[in-house]
C-alpha cells in the first residue's frame, strides 16, 4: 500500500526511435525533463500548431527493489496526449488512444527486481490520428506529451480495485446512506471488509460502519455471482469481484454550492487480522436533480451560471501541475462567483475537479471531441472513452452531468444509444447530456443540452425553451453562448469592450427570466489557443472573459458581480473623451453589487445611482447605464430655474450618449421650447455641454465613483489622466512547495495608472528576470496586450529564497520574494 511518483528523472527527445526502447540505449544525450511536460514548448501566439504534432519519446530509469517480491504493481499515466505506447526493458506493456483519461497497466510481472528498469513511453502527438477529437477541424489546440502524473501503486497480491460511492437521502436532516461498490482483484477465502467514514473538514477519527464484512460474501448482499469458486484458504480469484455495501450513516450535512461539505469513506481489506489493503474516497452527500422547470440540488432550484473552462496555458499547453490547476477553480469560484464549470470538450485533471469538490462548483463534464464523428473504430475509441471518464470522476461530489455526444455533432442515434448506455451502467445516480448546435435534435439522454447563440447584442439574449428541445418534458440546460458572436481583445477600443459586457449581461438576464431554463455556460472562461482555422490569425481565439494569463476583461465583472462576498465596481468608460467617436460618450456602464454609487466630478456630487437604477429585471446585480453628467450644476452655477435645468440637462445628457444629430424626437421638442422660452441657441448649448461634460480642450475632469453598502463606502475608483505607469503584479502565492513534483507560481501582470486603472492601450514590453532555485516558463522579455500580461515561475528541485523582478522602461521596478520549502 504505497505510491511512488516518477514525474522526475525523465529523459525526452521530439523523435522518437525503436532503439529508446532498448535497455542499454544511451540516452545520456537526450533532454532532461519533469513531469508534468509538454513536448514543445510554443509562443503565446502566431505559431505553427505544426510544432507540437510529433512523435517523441520519453524514458525513465527505475529501481526496483526486491521487498516488491509478489507485489502487485500497478502503473497509471493520468493523462499523455494522445496516442500513447509503454514498454518495460524493450517489451510492450500497454497502449491507451486517448490523450484526456488515464490509463494504468499491471507491471508486477514486468519489472526485474534488485536491478534498474527502463520505462519507455512512445507519445504520438499528431492530430491525423483516427481516435477522438480528431478527424477534421478543431477550435481548440491539442498539445501533447506526459502533461499529468504518473505513478506506481505498490500493492499485495489481493487489492481493492475500485469503489464507487453512492448515496441516498430524502432531504437536508433526514437519515442518510452510503452505498459502495467495492471491486476486489485476487480474492481469497479469509478476506474481509471493513468500512468507516468521517467528515473530511473535522479533526476525527474515522467511525466504522461494518466490522469485518465477510468478502466471501456469506449472508450478506451480492452484487453479482463470482466469477470464480474459491476453493481452500490458499486459493486466489483471478478476477475482479464487486460488491455492494450498504450502510446507514444517520444525519449528515449536505455538499451544496454554499457549504461544499465533504466526506470520505475508508475501505480496508483484512486479512489474519491486518490490513492488507485501503482506498479513500473523498465524496459528498447531495441530491442533485434535473427537472422539467430546471435543476434541483438538496431539494432547492438553483439556477446554474457557470463559464466553459479549457485546460490550456501560455507555453506549456495542458502541462501544469496542482496548484495552477486548483487556481482556475479558485478564479471561477472567488473571483467571477460563478456556481458551475463545463469542462469542454474533454475530462480535466483531477487536481482540478478535486477543487471543484472543495468550493462548491457544479460540474458538467464531457468525453473528447469537437463536431467531428469518425468510423466505426473511432466510434468504438469514443465509447471506451465514455466508460474511463464515468469509472475515473463518479466519485466527485461537484460532477451533476455526464456529456456522452460529440461537442456540436450532428444526430447519430446507434452511436449515441451505445454512449449513452455506456454511462448508465457505470453510473446510474447521474443523468446524460449531449452538447448539440442544433434544435429539436434527437435526444436520447436526459437533459437536452444546446449551444445557444442567438444573441447578437440587439435582440432578446437567448432562445426559448419551446423553440428548441425536441421533448418539453426534460430538462433543458444552455452549454454555451456568445464566444465566437462577439471576438474581444483586451487592447480592444473602450465601446468595444463595453460592448462584450453588456452582451454577457444581456444573455444572463434572460436566462434568469426563463423559468424552466436550468441555467447557462458562457463560452468561456480565457482566451485559448487555438488552430488557423479558427481565432483571428495569430492563433488565439479572444472568446474569453479573461485574457490567457487570466486577466479579467470588463465582461469578467458582469459575472463577479452576481456574488456577494467581495465587493466589486468597476466602470466601463476610462472617461477619457477622445475615444469615443464624436466625442460622444456613448453608454457608460456602472458595474458593481454595492447597493449604491455615488458619483463626483472634480469633487462635486453629481448622482447616486441605485441596483434598482438598471434596465435588467432579472439579475440581482446589473449594469447600471450612467445617464447624468451635469447633477444640479445648471441650476447652482448657471441661475436656471429647475424646469430649464432638468430640460437642458436631459438634452445635454442625451447628446452626450448618441451625438447632437441623432437625438430623439423628444429632445427636440425640448431644445424647441427651451429657445422659445428662455431664448437660448445652439451657441449656448454647445457652450454648456464643452463645459459640463465634453472635456473636449478644456481642462481634464477628475471623475470619483464610491460603492456603498449598507451605509459604508466599500470600493472606489477615480478617473483622472494618469500621471505616471505603475507595474502591479498578482502573485496567486509566494511560498512553492514541492509536493509529488515541480510547483508553479502565476503573475498576472497590468500596467495600471496610480489609481490602479489598468492602461487598456499600454502594449509595451516588460523584462523577467529570476534569481535563486526558481525558472521562468516562457521568454524573458514579454509584451503586455491592453495593459495586460502574466508569467510564471517553476520551482526546480531545490529550496531556498528566490526573486522574480519585473521592470519597463517606463514604469519603477517591481520584485517579488519567493520562499520554496
Amino acid at each position: 500500500m504505497e505510491r511512488v511518483y516518477l514525474n522526475d528523472d525523465w529523459k525526452f527527445t521530439e523523435e522518437f526511435s525503436e532503439k529508446l526502447i532498448e535497455k542499454t540505449y544511451d540516452d545520456s544525450g537526450l533532454l532532461d525533463v519533469r513531469l508534468p511536460h509538454t513536448c514543445k514548448e510554443v509562443p503565446l501566439h502566431y505559431f505553427d500548431e505544426k510544432e507540437y504534432q510529433m512523435v517523441s519519446g520519453y524514458r525513465r530509469v527505475i529501481h526496483a527493489p526486491k521487498k516488491w517480491k509478489e507485489k502487485t504493481l500497478l502503473l497509471t499515466f493520468e493523462g499523455v496526449a494522445h496516442d500513447s505506447r509503454v514498454y518495460i526493458n524493450g517489451e510492450l506493456v500497454g497502449e491507451h488512444h486517448c490523450g484526456y483519461t488515464a490509463f494504468t497497466v499491471d507491471i508486477s510481472d514486468k519489472l526485474i527486481l534488485g536491478e534498474s528498469n527502463v520505462i519507455t513511453v512512445r507519445v504520438d502527438s499528431n492530430e491525423s490520428l483516427n481516435i477522438p477529437p480528431f478527424g477534421f477541424v478543431i477550435d481548440y489546440m491539442t498539445f501533447g506529451g506526459i502533461y499529468r502524473d504518473v505513478y506506481i501503486d505498490v500493492k499485495n497480491a489481493i487489492y481493492i480495485d475500485d469503489v464507487f460511492v453512492m448515496t441516498k437521502l430524502a432531504k437536508a436532516g433526514a437519515n442518510s446512506a452510503t452505498v459502495s461498490e467495492v471491486a476486489v482483484r485476487g480474492l481469497k477465502a479469509g478476506v474481509s471488509i471493513r468500512q468507516s467514514v468521517r467528515k473530511k473538514s473535522a479533526d476525527e477519527e474515522f467511525q466504522v460502519l461494518d466490522e469485518d464484512y465477510p468478502a466471501d460474501m456469506n449472508g450478506a448482499e451480492k452484487a453479482e455471482k463470482a466469477d470464480c469458486e474459491i476453493s481452500n484458504e490458499n486459493a486466489a480469484c483471478d478476477k475482479t469481484r464487486t460488491y455492494t455495501i450498504t450502510h446507514n450513516t444517520g444525519k449528515v450535512d449536505l455538499w451544496d454550492v454554499d457549504n461544499p461539505v465533504l466526506y470520505e469513506l475508508k475501505t480496508e481489506l483484512i486479512y489474519r487480522g491486518k490490513v492488507i489493503d485501503e482506498k479513500i474516497i473523498t465524496f459528498g452527500y447531495r441530491k442533485a436533480v434535473f427537472h422539467e422547470d430546471g435543476f434541483y440540488l438538496n431539494g432547492k432550484k438553483l439556477k446554474i451560471r457557470g463559464l466553459n473552462r479549457h485546460q490550456s496555458y501560455p507555453y506549456v499547453g495542458y502541462a501544469m501541475p496542482e496548484s495552477m490547476q486548483k487556481m482556475d477553480a479558485d478564479i471561477l469560484k472567488n473571483e467571477l462567483g460563478l456556481n458551475a464549470v463545463r469542462t469542454s470538450h474533454y475530462p480535466q485533471s483531477h487536481h482540478f475537479i478535486d477543487r471543484c469538490d472543495e468550493l462548491g462548483l457544479l460540474v458538467f463534464t464531457e468525453l473528447p471531441g469537437w463536431q467531428h464523428i469518425g468510423d466505426e473504430a473511432w466510434k468504438l475509441q469514443a465509447i471506451e472513452n465514455v466508460k474511463d471518464m464515468v469509472k475515473q470522476y463518479r466519485n466527485h461530489a461537484s460532477i451533476i452531468l455526464w456529456g456522452v455526444r460529440i461537442n456540436e455533432s450532428v444526430d447519430d442515434d446507434e452511436f449515441y444509444e451505445r454512449t449513452n448506455a455506456a454511462a448508465r451502467a457505470l453510473d446510474p445516480t447521474r443523468p446524460t447530456g449531449g452538447v448539440r448546435c442544433y434544435k429539436n435534435s434527437n435526444l436520447l439522454e436526459d437533459v437536452y443540452t444546446y449551444n445557444d447563440f442567438l444573441h447578437n447584442g440587439k435582440n432578446k439574449g437567448c432562445d426559448k425553451k419551446t423553440a428548441v428541445t425536441s421533448d418539453m418534458s426534460k430538462p433543458y440546460l444552455i452549454s454555451e453562448y456568445n464566444g465566437h458572436m462577439y471576438p474581444t481583445k483586451p487592447f480592444d477600443w473602450e465601446e468595444h469592450r463595453a460592448e462584450h459586457a453588456i452582451r454577457h449581461a444581456n444573455v444572463l438576464d434572460e436566462v434568469a427570466a426563463q423559468e424552466d431554463i436550468a441555467g447557462s455556460f458562457g463560452w468561456c472562461m480565457f482566451d485559448y489557443n487555438t488552430h488557423k482555422d479558427f481565432g483571428s490569425g495569430d492563433r488565439i481565439c479572444y472568446h474569453g472573459v479573461m485574457d490567457m494569463f487570466r486577466n479579467p476583461k470588463l465582461a469578467a465583472a458582469v459575472y463577479a458581480i452576481q456574488q456577494e462576498e467581495k465587493p466589486v465596481l468597476e466602470i466601463s468608460s476610462s472617461m477619457d473623451i477622445g475615444e469615443h467617436p464624436g466625442c460622444n460618450r456613448g453608454d457608460i456602464y456602472i458595474l458593481t453589487n454595492a447597493d449604491s454609487v455615488k458619483m463626483y466630478k472634480n469633487d462635486k456630487f453629481i448622482k447616486e445611482f441605485f441596483a434598482e437604477d438598471t434596465k435588467y429585471e432579472n439579475l440581482k446585480h446589473a449594469p447600471i447605464l450612467l445617464d447624468d453628467y451635469i447633477g444640479d450644476a445648471l441650476e447652482i452655477g448657471e441661475n436656471m430655474s429647475h424646469r430649464q435645468a432638468e430640460d437642458l440637462k436631459q438634452i445635454l445628457n442625451e447628446a452626450a450618449r448618441v451625438g447632437i444629430n441623432s437625438l430623439p424626437r423628444t429632445m427636440y421638442l425640448k431644445a424647441m421650447r427651451l429657445v422659445a422660452r428662455y431664448h437660448m441657441n445652439m451657441t449656448d448649448a454647445v457652450e454648456l455641454y464643452n463645459r459640463y461634460i465634453g472635456d473636449w480642450g478644456g481642462s481634464s475632469t477628475v471623475y470619483r465613483f464610491d460603492a456603498i453598502k449598507d451605509g459604508e463606502v466599500v470600493k472606489t475608483v477615480y478617473r483622472q489622466p494618469m500621471k505616471k505607469v505603475y507595474i502591479k503584479a498578482d502573485v496567486d502565492h509566494t511560498e512553492l512547495s514541492e509536493k509529488n513534483t515541480y510547483d508553479v507560481a502565476a503573475v498576472r501582470i497590468t500596467a495600471t495608472d496610480e489609481y490602479g486603472n489598468t492602461l487598456s492601450f499600454f502594449n509595451d514590453p516588460i523584462c523577467l528576470s529570476v534569481e535563486g532555485p526558481v525558472e521562468l516558463i516562457g521568454p524573458d522579455i514579454v509584451c503586455l496586450s491592453g495593459g495586460m500580461g502574466g508569467t510564471y515561475i517553476r520551482t526546480t528541485g531545490k529550496t531556498g529564497k528566490a526573486e522574480l523582478t519585473i521592470s519597463s522602461a517606463q514604469a519603477e521596478a517591481v520584485t517579488i520574494d519567493i520562499t520554496i520549502i
